[in-house]
């Protein structure tokens, strides 16, 4: 029998209410990514680069480490890189890390084989980038907060720049109302039963998702906004490797 995805989100919404009781939440730390706009002069990728003395990779295992609600750590990484997530292991003290596992051709993938990997036990799943370094555990209670009581929630921030949609040629052709815009971020928090069932519909469905929060919404359920503040960025470029510095040092300076 065919089941509509309309039909799906209503299960889910029914597998989302859960009794008020400690939840086994598994964090999934997507780093397969292979950085092509950036790595320095020995090659390295973004996430192995260093920030304020250890790698960019170190300070997001940190924050989920720290977080008293995460249960568990699962790390995609490039196939290479596998063996230095290991010896992190030991280096860094992260006793959470329960997997390593290889990424494959496309985030969604890659996210995939690391949902493959969790405890049976799981109840939430969350998402990460591994190159967003400047998530703090405050930030993942409250995604994780929202998303215990909906049944998925997202770090995001609100868009404070005008939006414009250009043309085929370059031009504005459109001014887009900012009221209701947001960016979205990681981490992005799960029921997992919603995601399993998010994620396997899309990959038969043949649906590419631009994000996690994308899977959710493709079977008709609805993805709680959480504003975790335009600090939760993103290394892409040299430049916001730079920018993390200073935001790094200036917590550091405050005692955060």
């Amino acid at each position: 029998m065919q089941i509509s995805a309309k039909e799906i989100a209503s299960l889910l919404r029914t597998l989302s209410r859960t009794a008020n009781k400690p939840h086994f939440t598994s964090a999934i730390i997507a780093a397969a990514g292979c950085g092509s706009r950036m790595c320095d002069e020995s090659g390295k990728t973004k996430q192995l680069m260093e920030l304020c003395g250890i790698p960019v990779i170190v300070h997001t295992l940190r924050a989920f480490e720290k977080c008293e609600q995460i249960n568990e750590i699962i790390v995609v990484a490039r196939r290479d890189e596998v063996e230095i997530y290991e010896k992190y292991k030991s280096d860094y003290g992260f006793s959470k890390i329960s997997a390593v596992v290889v990424g494959g051709d496309t985030r969604q993938e890659s996210v995939l084989r690391g949902f493959e990997a969790i405890s049976d036990k799981s109840d939430f799943v969350a998402i990460h980038d591994g190159a967003r370094c400047l998530t703090t555990s405050e930030m993942i209670d409250a995604v994780l907060f929202e998303a215990f009581r909906k049944g998925a929630a997202t770090a995001a921030t609100k868009a404070t720049d005008t939006v414009k949609r250009a043309d085929g040629k370059g031009f504005i052709s459109e001014t887009i109302e900012r009221e209701g815009l947001w960016l979205a971020q990681t981490p992005q928090v799960f029921k997992t039963e919603l995601y399993r069932a998010a994620a396997y519909v899309s990959k038969e469905d043949g649906f590419a998702a631009t994000d996690d929060n994308s899977l959710a919404e493709h079977v008709g359920f609805q993805v709680k906004l959480v504003d975790c503040g335009s600090e939760n960025i993103k290394i892409t470029t040299a430049v916001d490797l730079s920018i993390a510095e200073v935001i790094l040092r200036r917590r550091e300076a405050c005692g955060k």
